[in-house]
């Protein structure tokens, strides 16, 4: 039992358990997602470094998102595809461990960067007239760095509970990366503290920042509501809908996965759920964003005409 427990280097990715020809088709569909996750949100950041219009506080926050869409999907979706095109393609213990430590960092800091966002736009449309001094670049760099810090402090603490457990048996994690309670799993050790501590961090990060995050919206409707033009309204509420959209994908899915029903349990709906929520809503994120958002639009056109003229 102790050999066992020390000489596990690596571990296999199940990935999805279907047959050759599935996996194919399954390897192209998912490489041309990655690419155009890679695409829309790098068009998203050079847009924002660009075009001198976008900035403002509000696409600062944004190119983080983009920026952590990014990392999101380079963080797992390679290993993902190079599973499904050699099923016994391994993955070293401490590969396996930083892809875990890497994907709660980014969950964790998307989840606070979607609160920053949603401040924004509340002090946007409640408080217009002191935006520039509450919103300013100080204040915005300070929110931003602090996400990721946080991101990162919460990720440090799974990873410091994870790396003392022993491992014995088939090193086989039934996901298409090393998600934590899969990794947990094959622990021959009591976890029992480690997904408590999964439940109490995805607690913290989001059933409060969402409630946050309702807040600030419950305040935004009254205060669009009293606005006395239709066009007033409704330009109001366009600056928040693609917020709202990106909010209800990414926490909807998250709250699903690890705070409800069967918690902890890898089962194939939840490792569904969650190719969802690491591939699907990083890629449709920039979409949301450039098709609901005037202002990206017009950088884009901007840009586009610049290039022909040039």
């Amino acid at each position: 039992m102790e050999a066992n427990q020390t000489v596990v280097t690596e571990f296999i990715l199940l990935g999805f358990p279907v047959d050759s020809k599935i996996q194919l088709l399954l390897f192209g569909f998912f490489f041309l997602l990655y690419v155009f996750t890679l695409l829309g949100n790098g068009v998203i950041l050079g847009l924002i470094f660009l075009d001198s219009r976008l900035h403002t506080p509000m696409y600062f926050f944004l190119s983080h998102l983009a920026l952590v869409d990014i990392a999101y999907a380079c963080n797992t979706v390679p290993q993902m595809l190079v599973n499904l095109l050699d099923p016994a393609e391994t993955i070293s213990f401490a590969g396996c461990l930083t892809q875990t430590f890497l994907f709660l960092t980014f969950a964790h800091t998307e989840c606070l960067l979607l609160v920053v966002m949603s401040y924004d736009r509340y002090v946007a449309i409640c408080h217009p007239l002191q935006y520039p001094v509450i919103m300013s670049w100080r204040v915005c760099i300070t929110l931003t760095v602090t996400s990721w810090i946080i991101g990162i402090l919460l990720a440090l603490v799974h990873l410091v509970l994870l790396l003392p457990l022993p491992f014995c048996g088939a090193q086989k994690v039934n996901h298409f990366f090393c998600e934590i309670i899969a990794v947990l799993k094959l622990a021959c050790a009591d976890t029992h503290i480690n997904e408590l501590m999964v439940l109490a961090g995805a607690v913290s990060v989001l059933v409060g920042p969402f409630s946050l995050i309702v807040l600030s919206y419950i305040h935004i409707l009254c205060a669009i509501l009293k606005i006395q033009s239709g066009e007033g309204r409704k330009k109001a509420f366009s600056t928040c809908s693609s917020h709202l959209c990106v909010v209800g994908l990414f926490y909807g899915t998250a709250i699903i996965m690890y705070i409800g029903p069967r918690h902890g349990n890898p089962k194939d709906q939840k490792k569904y759920l969650l190719l969802f929520h690491s591939l699907f809503n990083p890629m449709l994120n920039p979409l949301i964003y450039s098709l609901r958002n005037k202002d990206v639009k017009a950088a884009l056109k901007r840009i586009l005409e610049k290039e022909r003229t040039a």
